[in-house]
This record gives C-alpha cells, sequence and structure tokens, in this order.
C-alpha cells in the first residue's frame, strides 16, 4: 500500500524513490528566425487586431495503417466551432491549408542542427517531415508538419548524464483567445513560427530535478544567440509516472519554477489513483465487473433548491444522474493538494461535454448543503441506487448532457483499471487538470508535400565550426574567474558572451568591471527606457579599448555607451557614433599631476564655504570634480588624492 504523501516542503529523494518517480521532458523552444518555417511569412510579429475570421470544424482521418488516434476521437466528441481571427501582415494561404508548403526555411534547419549538436545528438542523414495531428483546433490544417533531426544525445547535470531522445523541429499552433463552451478562438500570428522541440529521456528522479534540467537545456538553447525570448518563447512539457502507473503528460508549462509543485502534484495524483483501484478491488469492483447505470431525474430535482441546477430547469434543460455501483465515498478521496477524485470527473465533463460552468456537476459523496438530504434520498429511489454505490448528478443541454454522462461512465471504469494515460493541463496553483486522451502512435504519418531533404556534410561542419562554447563549460570557466554571482548565469546565455571574451582576452579588461556593463549596467539601460541590443559588439570593443589605452576613465565607459544609446526604438538610429562619443569626452584621461591642479583649484574654489561635517566637504569636492571632468578622471585615483589632501586632513 502507498503511504500517505508529505506536505510538498518536507518530501525528500528517498520519499520519491519510494514511489518509484521517473520524469520527462519536451521543452519547446522557438528560433529567432525573420520568416515562419514553412512559408514566408514574418515571424515574431503579434498583435491581437485582425482583418477576418475563419470558422472550421475538425474531424479524424485514419492513420496509415487504418486506425484512429484516441486524441482525435475524443476532440470530435466536443463538437468545437473554431474561430481563426488573422491579420493580413502573418498569415497567408499556407497558414490556413488551403496551398502546399515551402521548403523549410535555411536559416531555422541551421539552428535547430547548432542546438542538437551541442546536445551532443547524433544528426540524421536526410529530413523526413511527418504530420501530427492536433484536432484542438490550433492548426487549422489538423496537424502540424514536425522533423526528427537528431537522436540519442546527452547533457552533463550533477557528475551524471541526462539522456536526450532526440531534438525536432516543427512550426508553432496558434494562439488562444478563449475557449468558452463550444465556442474557441484563436489568433493566427503564432501560427508557423519555427520551435524545437527536445525531448529527454526519463532520467530525473525528483522535482527539483527536473527544473534544474529543464534550466540547463534553456541556457543552451539561449547560448547561441539564435532563440526568442520573452514569456511564451520557451514552453515545458513534464512527463511524470510511479511504480505501477504510466506516463503523465502535463502540457505547456510557462515558467520553469512551476516545474517542481507540478511533479509533486502529479506524483500524489498517480499514487491516490492506484489506491483507488486498489479499494474498488476490494469492494469487488474490477474493470470487469464494473457497473453504472445513467437516469434523467429531470423530475426528480424540480423542488430542489441547488440554484446551479434551478437555472438550467429555468432555460428548459435536463438534470441527469449516473449511479456508479460500489464508488461510495471515493469521490472525496483526495489526489493532489486540496482536490479530490471527484475533479477528476469533472474535467472530463468540462473538456469533452463543453459544460464548463463550475460547478458542472454534484455527486452524493458532497456535504448535504449542495443537494439536501431529502434531494438526495429522492433521487436513490429513483434511480434504485443502494448505499453502497455513489451518485453524480450533471445538467445542462441534452447532447452535452448525454456526451458528460458517458465520459463519467468511462472515467469511472478507467479507475478500475488505474491511471488512464493523458495529456493534462497546468494550473497556476501547481496542481493539473484533465486535457485529452495521451495521443498514440496513430497520429504521426508522412507528409507527402515535401521530398526528403539531405543533410550534408559540408553544411555539418560549417555549422560545427561555429558551435558555441557549451554552456556547462562556460560557467565553470566564469565562476573560476570569481564574477559576481548574480552575472555569471545571465552572462552565460547573453549574446554578449563572446564579446566578454575578446575584451579580456584581447583588450586585459577586469573581468568583473567587463561583465559588470556588459550585465548588470545594460539590464539598467533596458529597464531606463534605452535599448542596449542596438549597440555594436565592435563599437563597445572600441570603447572598452580607449580605457585600456587611457583615453578614458573607467566610469568614462559607461558614459560614453550612454552617449552612443538608442532609445527603445528599434528603428532610431544611435544618439553618436563611438568615435563621437568618446570624441565629446574633450580630452585624454588626466594624470596624477593634472588631477592634483584641478583638486588644488577645486579646494581653492570652495574657501569660504562652509560645511557642517568632512564628509560633506568630500562629497562637494568629488562630486565637482567628476562632473567636471567626466570620463577623464579614474574616480579611485582621485578619491585617494582627495583623502589625502591638506584640504581634508585639516578639515
Amino acid at each position: 500500500m502507498t503511504p500517505p504523501f508529505k506536505p510538498f516542503s518536507e518530501m525528500t529523494a528517498d520519499d520519491y524513490a519510494a514511489v518509484g518517480l521517473r520524469c520527462g521532458l519536451e521543452v519547446h523552444q522557438q528560433l529567432l528566425t525573420h520568416r515562419k518555417l514553412f512559408c514566408r511569412c514574418p515571424a515574431g510579429q503579434y498583435s491581437d487586431a485582425y482583418d477576418a475570421e475563419v470558422l472550421r470544424h475538425m474531424r479524424p482521418t485514419l492513420s496509415e495503417l487504418g486506425e484512429y488516434d484516441g486524441t482525435a476521437l475524443m476532440e470530435k466528441k466536443t463538437r468545437k466551432n473554431i474561430h481563426y481571427r488573422i491579420h493580413h501582415k502573418t498569415v497567408c494561404t499556407y497558414d490556413i491549408d488551403d496551398t502546399p508548403p515551402f521548403f523549410p526555411d535555411e536559416r531555422a534547419i541551421d539552428i535547430a542542427l547548432e542546438i542538437a549538436m551541442l546536445n551532443n545528438l547524433n544528426i540524421v542523414g536526410e529530413i523526413h517531415i511527418a504530420r501530427k495531428q492536433y484536432l484542438d483546433g490550433s492548426i487549422p490544417a489538423g496537424f502540424q508538419r514536425t522533423a526528427i533531426l537528431g537522436v540519442e544525445g546527452s547533457i552533463p547535470y550533477n557528475g551524471r548524464n541526462i539522456g536526450i531522445r532526440q531534438l525536432s523541429i516543427e512550426e508553432d499552433s496558434c494562439r488562444e483567445v478563449s475557449d468558452r463552451g463550444h465556442e474557441r478562438v484563436l489568433l493566427t500570428d503564432r501560427l508557423g513560427m519555427p520551435l524545437i522541440e527536445v525531448v529527454t529521456e526519463p532520467d530525473m528522479n525528483t522535482p527539483d530535478e527536473m527544473a534544474e534540467v529543464c534550466e540547463v537545456i534553456r541556457r543552451l538553447c539561449r547560448s547561441t544567440g539564435k532563440v526568442r525570448t520573452g514569456y511564451g518563447a520557451a514552453r515545458q512539457d513534464v512527463n511524470v509516472s510511479v511504480t505501477g502507473g504510466t506516463r503523465i503528460e502535463i502540457k505547456g508549462v510557462p515558467q520553469i519554477t512551476r516545474i517542481p509543485l507540478l511533479v509533486y502534484n502529479e506524483a500524489m495524483r498517480q499514487c491516490s489513483l492506484l489506491r483507488i483501484r486498489v479499494l474498488l478491488h476490494e469492494r469487488g469492483v474490477t474493470p470487469e465487473t464494473f457497473q453504472a447505470s445513467t437516469h434523467d431525474v429531470t423530475s426528480a430535482v424540480i423542488k430542489t433548491r441547488y440554484q446551479p441546477i434551478r437555472r438550467v430547469q429555468k432555460l428548459g434543460h435536463c438534470v441527469k444522474c449516473v449511479v456508479l455501483e460500489g464508488f461510495a465515498g471515493l469521490l472525496n478521496h483526495p489526489t493532489q493538494e486540496h482536490t479530490t477524485f471527484a475533479k477528476e470527473l469533472s474535467d472530463r465533463v468540462r473538456v469533452i461535454a463543453c459544460l464548463m460552468t463550475l460547478p458542472n456537476i454534484v455527486h452524493s459523496d458532497t456535504a448535504s448543503e449542495l443537494l439536501t438530504v431529502r434531494d438526495w434520498k429522492v433521487l436513490r429511489r429513483r434511480t434504485k441506487a443502494e448505499d453502497r454505490d455513489a451518485l453524480v448528478v450533471v445538467w445542462g443541454g441534452e447532447d452535452d448532457t448525454r456526451t458528460a454522462c458517458e465520459e463519467l461512465v468511462i472515467r469511472a471504469k478507467e479507475a478500475t483499471q488505474g491511471i488512464p494515460p493523458e495529456t493534462r493541463q497546468a494550473n497556476k496553483d501547481g496542481t493539473n487538470g484533465f486535457e485529452r486522451i495521451l495521443p498514440g502512435a496513430e497520429r504521426m504519418y508522412p507528409d507527402t508535400d515535401l521530398p526528403p531533404m539531405a543533410i550534408t556534410a559540408d553544411r555539418l561542419d560549417r555549422i560545427r565550426a561555429g558551435l558555441p562554447e557549451r554552456v556547462w563549460d562556460r560557467l565553470s570557466r566564469y565562476q573560476k574567474m570569481c564574477l559576481p554571482a548574480d552575472v555569471i548565469v545571465p552572462l552565460c546565455i547573453s549574446p554578449r558572451a563572446d564579446l566578454f571574451d575578446r575584451l579580456v582576452d584581447e583588450l586585459d579588461v577586469d573581468p568583473t568591471f567587463a561583465a559588470v556593463v556588459l550585465i548588470q549596467r545594460f539590464r539598467g539601460w533596458l529597464r531606463a527606457g534605452l535599448n542596449p541590443a542596438m549597440l555594436a559588439d565592435d563599437d563597445i570593443f572600441m570603447v572598452f579599448r580607449a580605457f585600456t589605452e587611457r583615453r578614458i576613465s573607467r566610469s568614462g565607459v559607461c558614459i560614453v555607451l550612454t552617449r552612443m544609446l538608442p532609445s527603445g526604438a528599434d528603428d532610431d538610429p544611435a544618439a553618436l557614433s563611438a568615435h563621437d562619443a568618446l570624441d565629446s569626452i574633450g580630452g585624454p584621461l588626466l594624470n596624477t599631476g593634472q588631477l592634483g591642479e584641478q583638486l588644488i583649484a577645486a579646494v581653492h574654489h570652495a574657501e569660504g564655504l562652509s560645511f557642517p561635517a568632512p564628509d560633506r566637504k568630500r562629497r562637494f569636492l568629488m562630486g565637482g570634480l567628476m562632473s567636471e571632468l567626466t570620463g577623464r578622471a579614474d574616480g579611485r585615483e582621485l578619491a585617494q588624492l582627495v583623502d589625502q589632501s591638506p584640504a581634508m586632513t585639516n578639515a
């Protein structure tokens, strides 16, 4: 028997080992290209505006072996109307499956191959495009084009290797606007953008390991400087199983920090479902003996005071009841934090029957304030249910409640078998909910519109020659440089990492100074509404070279760069060129003698002024001199001269 789960904060690696937790990742990362993958529409242009709307209905098709995918059949039951909002600047006839695809974008393939090499994957000899069915409407064609580029790789983690099963390149799906009832609304601006999918082996054994390995893969992708950043540019699918369970996929986790709690709750859910199966079998309820019945009880609850049912009665809708024989007391069995088995039933009703207003069911294990004791007695008498049976009541339109009752029976029977293979959605509270049946191999089939494409040795040699340093090696090197802790990781994944190495190796710039400017100062300018991304590496290098040649001071580096900064607008030119910004300093760095002369003049200027404390006089002298000698005075040297001057020693 599985022991009760401890609170999340108290779980240890040994606790997870006791339940046989195994986890894997599918990391999706958008690539930084100008065009979409299979057409010539621009990529990365998001807008909620649209020029037209297309309505479509999805239907399943047979696989190459003449079989239907279970997910496709499930989506058919939802009877969704799919509305696509299209904008003329970001969509074409390919996107809505009215014309064949172009050959895949060459830059996207090169970036994907580069990341595959960094993951130590074996590169395939030919690119074979396949179609992957998606009947949830997220892709208008009903399928996604995808291709495997590399297999059987690995990345290092905590002294061991994490297996990378494969890397694929594929087209992104639409952005969802809303999904209510039988109406789903999507925007097509993201549709078709190239992204990669990195699939790991199930080599992680704790929630924290999942998050940490995901972070390694994210850093690896970001270190190329050729992937998109920002919310939604990277999304993770989390695969979880326990001993005796099955693989469950939690889709579209947008933030790595949410992974540990999601894994914990899914492990708890699977252990709880296995416990429910044991309890059912002890009661004699097995897949072979399972019994359930459905009843129309609209007239039986005509006098109920339960408001959700009263509201649908006024609309002329019906109320139905499913009797689950031998299930009494199990619907309140905990499955996740603050969640019970009843939510497994409610989710199926919400997703497949499209009864989305919650609560959408009520059951006989709930407290009496929902339906009264009298209501339940009437229902048990009408349905001829026994005390050992659980009753689940659902309400709505005739077609929707019929579908709901069918799904309630299916999900209850699955409880006698254990854990149904599902794709689940991540909730913000760390729990997860049903999204769809886990797809099978039947959803994949070859694409007939594009021929196989060879990956030549010359292409691989060219990409391999330009590979960046692997992010874990870069991280180790920066740690040995004793860089500030808060700049090491950002620098590892920064597009300025190569520039940093040039500054340190070629100009002998202090590594900490270079890193602080390239990370902390650049981040500050960005927050201030400036756009440091528009500064060219060669121009930044020129400014640092002027510093090493003692043409500007340490503080002058940031002063000159600030004068070169464009505003946040991408098309706004730099305020000054590198040459003009350096010339604006007004002269070379002053030596110690020249600084002394400037200090004497400043002290003379301060004669007759009264200061309440010596430190106020020091600040006055330093502030005036640094302002007057902008970029031409070394602040540390000047501070030392001020502290040693008679003006301060006699203060």
